[in-house]
């Protein structure tokens, strides 16, 4: 089973929900930290790390030599990666999807390609839990393939959890597509409610089983559960605004190592996402 953890904005526990849930069980888990602009469950986990591979994408160069300025690269590019200009064609990488339509359709073969770094995936292990994240490049427009490469790690004979980035964009479409079961995260605030309400829009056009936890639940006000309640949308865990967890949290260790009553708590969380997953 493949569970994405999600939320409409950072900040409200994705993280400490994911590494603490992994944790909890006793069966071998593997999670897969997808927000590659900053990743951070391996503050947490603390692995031994056992391989870091340079990921890259194809882009194109141009021989203008061979090239007759046809125009038919530019045509068939939908993000104007590759244009032509005057008695030149020129190509812009940051844009490039890496399609390779532009190499198909050229009459003269004259689009060979190159690598452009996107950044880097680091796998390593804590016991029996494996951990795979992506650091994207520095200065890199583009998450979404660093994403897929990262997806690829998915080990279809355990349990895989992915830390989905914040927002409802490109890259979170890209962590949670394909998954059983997208658990949002999110806070009893204006703000959290208002992402909230575009996360499970999100996860309703893609049809994927949901279900909420309302992180420092105490505070705030109770719209969030009455939007909960009205889109039919489980509560399967609420946390509480406890200052023993922040200070767990700020010191980058497990909420369910410090305070044993808390893995009970995500044994039961797990339960439920069984349940409505099947």
């Amino acid at each position: 089973m493949i569970i994405s953890i999600a939320s409409g904005k950072g900040g409200t526990g994705k993280t400490t929900v994911a590494t603490n849930l992994a944790l909890s069980l006793e069966s071998e888990v593997q999670i897969l930290d997808c927000d590659v602009e900053e990743p951070n469950s391996h503050l947490f986990i603390k692995p031994v790390i056992e391989e870091v591979k340079t990921i890259s994408t194809p882009v194109p160069d141009v021989d203008m030599e061979k090239c007759t300025l046809c125009g038919k690269c530019a045509e068939i590019c939908q993000f104007k990666a590759i244009v032509v200009l005057g008695e030149t064609v020129l190509p812009f990488h940051e844009l490039c999807h890496s399609c390779r339509g532009c190499v198909l359709v050229c009459p003269e073969k004259a689009i060979t390609e190159s690598e452009r770094k996107l950044g880097v995936i680091e796998r390593g292990h804590r016991n029996g839990l494996e951990l795979v994240y992506g650091k994207l490049r520095i200065g890199e427009a583009m998450s979404p393939p660093l994403i897929k490469k990262v997806r690829e790690y998915t080990r279809p004979d355990i349990l895989t959890i992915i830390d989905a980035p914040p927002g409802t964009s490109c890259p979170v479409i890209a962590s949670i597509r394909g998954a059983d079961f997208v658990l949002l995260v999110t806070e009893p605030t204006p703000f959290g409610l208002h992402d909230l309400k575009l996360a499970v829009g999100a996860v309703k056009i893609l049809k994927i089983p949901c279900g909420l936890v309302i992180n420092r639940s105490d505070m705030g006000d109770d719209q969030v559960k009455k939007y909960a309640e009205k889109e039919n949308v489980p509560v399967l865990m609420e946390i509480p605004f406890d200052r023993r967890i922040a200070e767990i949290y700020s010191r980058g260790d497990m909420v369910v190592e410090e305070i044993p009553e808390w893995k009970e708590e995500f044994l039961k969380l797990y339960q439920h996402i069984e349940k409505i997953a099947g």
